[in-house]
């Protein structure tokens, strides 16, 4: 429910700041559709009432992004990305390991609502569909067979901050929270910070 709450709260900034966009846009810039690859770095790290201290993951996402403009300053914008996920904990007093790497990698389909605040800024948020392709633990560099812990599907939100060239050259920074249980029965939830370069033609 908090997380609902907060999701809500951002919808309402979201709007509010596309109100305020409108006046200081060129509505005179001619936007068409777009299809584009983006990559870049994820920090992720496993969040919850259920979950003992756990320290930043960083790895990779990689997919395709498309934009439909749908007025002068708003667009839709869907993305397909390989996102590579979890968290890492030292130390964790499990088998006498010194450090342990959850790996849990997805295909995420964020379905964002842009709203672009002057030439080449734009806001960006909106839901997030999380599908599970890989699930391991690493103990000290050796890794353990595939694992079914976590659940196969998982519904968040999206949103950040894009800055777009003429060219089509774009970087993008963005913030991916689940709102449900990465786990059955246990408060824990995806916490991704993502840094992105790409291209859209």
């Amino acid at each position: 429910m908090k997380s609902l709450k907060i999701f809500a709260a951002g919808l309402f900034l979201f709007g509010a700041t596309a109100t305020y966009a409108q006046d200081k846009v060129d509505n005179s810039t001619t936007r068409t559709p777009s299809l584009g690859v983006k990559g870049g770095v994820n920090f992720a790290r496993i969040a919850g009432d259920d979950v003992g201290d756990n320290d930043m993951r960083t790895n990779f996402h990689v997919g395709l992004v498309g934009e439909l403009p749908l007025a002068d300053i708003f667009s839709l914008q869907a993305e397909v990305l390989y996102s590579g996920q979890g968290a890492k904990a030292k130390n964790p007093g499990f088998l006498g390991a010194d450090e342990i790497e959850y790996k849990l990698d997805y295909i995420n389909v964020p379905v964002l609502a842009k709203v672009y605040l002057f030439k080449g800024f734009s806001l960006e948020a909106g839901p997030q569909f999380g599908f599970k392709v890989n699930e391991k633990i690493e103990v000290d560099g050796d890794e353990t067979d595939e694992l079914d812990g976590a659940e196969d599907f998982e519904f968040g939100a999206a949103g950040g901050l894009t800055f777009q060239t003429e060219m089509g050259l774009f970087a993008s920074g963005r913030y991916n929270y689940g709102f449900t249980d990465l786990f059955k029965d246990s408060d824990s939830r995806n916490s991704v910070f993502q840094i992105s370069i790409g291209y859209k033609f």
